[in-house]
């Protein structure tokens, strides 16, 4: 790779860290918010629905306004606004008269960066001249992991230590992150995504194509299998275990958040050397396994290793479906990743609420909404040989 790359690559990094502390920070203050400002806590939890839901808009309109104003501006905006987005959660409640409105700006403000980083830090690494695409898309997803794992265990030392009275100071403490990587982003080199003299393809364009469709139930698919299960694993390290919520979290999400960062660190080191699809395959026949642990042992031990080996299985499947898009639809640009991260959203958001659906119907049998959802494993493998089939006709009529 060409080494003047190499910063890129790290500031991209640094990129899905912050990612995660915009999506990660919040849900850890939801009692301190309500017992500070006095909101309901249905209220509260609002914030994360509103979150994501401006991300998907972003996701949506992103395609239309990245191109003409320029990846790096659009970078260096992502980082601002999740900086600005977590100041404002320190200073807005105290000086606007409703404290809520002062917490929905800024979550609104941080999810307009959280919404424009997902669309431009995978690209803008599949422009990098890396000698291996696949290993650099998912050893720049297992960041997220990382970052995942260290929002929680630094954030929860820190309240240990200081109280969780000074959560604006810690809040102050993160906005160092996107805010030293903006000026990162401002420097450093930015390959295009799409070659001289060609033009990205547009959503229409990419609606006819076939493939395009494959790959989107593919990324759906990758959101709702990682989803369904993260979403439920502290309740089922709660409920199975008896244990405090902070133990249950420690216990559950974030053992499936290493390993899955385990996962696609994995890939990212030794992916010359395996073939992604069955890699792939293999993932998604191992998270049917989980997903049938999980829901129909009798141990809730059991259960709870089947939650983590499930972060293990999911790994892969979203980094290798951008690296699959990459390779299936030449030109795609802006439009294809900018639809992917949409498609992803909606299959994060749909996984879980399938669970608790059937879960309700079920008379809130948790197992019974996660064997449901193994619909989302099962139609992502589905969806690689179906790629697969189309590419040996296209080979064969050639």
């Amino acid at each position: 790779m060409n080494r003047k790359y190499q910063k890129t690559i790290y500031a991209c990094f640094v990129g899905y860290i912050v990612q995660a502390i915009i999506n990660n920070f919040v849900p850890l203050l939801f009692l301190t918010f309500e017992s500070a400002y006095q909101i309901p806590l249905t209220k509260i939890t609002m914030l994360i629905t509103i979150n994501f839901g401006v991300q998907l808009l972003v996701d949506l309109l992103s395609a239309g306004f990245v191109d003409k104003i320029g990846y790096r501006i659009s970078i260096v905006l992502a980082h601002v606004f999740a900086a600005a987005g977590l100041l404002g959660l320190a200073v807005l409640p105290e000086l606007l008269p409703n404290a809520y409105a002062g917490l929905l700006i800024s979550v609104i403000i941080y999810a307009l960066g959280g919404g424009l980083l997902e669309v431009l830090v995978s690209p803008i690494v599949e422009s990098c001249p890396t000698e291996n695409k696949e290993k650099a898309m998912s050893l720049l997803h297992s960041f997220y992991c990382w970052g995942h794992v260290g929002v929680v265990l630094f954030s929860t030392l820190f309240f240990n230590i200081f109280g969780i009275g000074n959560w604006k100071i810690l809040t102050c403490i993160w906005i160092i992150v996107p805010a030293a990587n903006a000026f990162v982003f401002a420097r450093t080199p930015i390959a295009p995504l799409v070659e001289e003299g060609e033009a990205g393809m547009t959503m229409f364009e990419l609606c006819r194509n076939k493939v395009f469709w494959f790959l989107m139930l593919m990324m759906l698919c990758a959101g709702a299998s990682e989803q369904a299960v993260s979403q439920w694993a502290s309740t089922f390290a709660e409920r199975g275990l008896g244990v405090s919520k902070t133990l249950g979290d420690l216990a559950g999400p974030m053992a499936f958040a290493v390993l899955m960062g385990s996962a696609r660190a994995f890939y990212g080191k030794f992916g010359d050397r395996i073939e992604l699809d069955k890699f792939m395959v293999g993932s998604g026949f191992l998270c049917i396994l989980s997903y049938l642990c999980i829901s129909l042992s009798p141990s809730p031990v059991l259960s709870l290793v089947g939650c983590a080996v499930c972060g293990l299985s999911v790994g892969i499947m979203w980094p290798g479906s951008f690296s699959k898009a990459s390779a299936s639809i030449r030109n795609g640009g802006t439009a294809l990743f900018a639809l992917l991260a949409l498609a992803g959203d909606v299959g994060c958001s749909g996984g879980p609420t399938l669970v608790g659906y059937v879960s309700g119907m079920a008379s809130g049998d948790l197992k019974k909404g996660i064997l449901a959802a193994i619909i989302f494993p099962a139609l992502l493998v589905m969806g690689i040989f179906l790629l697969k089939i189309n590419k040996k006709k296209k080979e064969e009529a050639v």
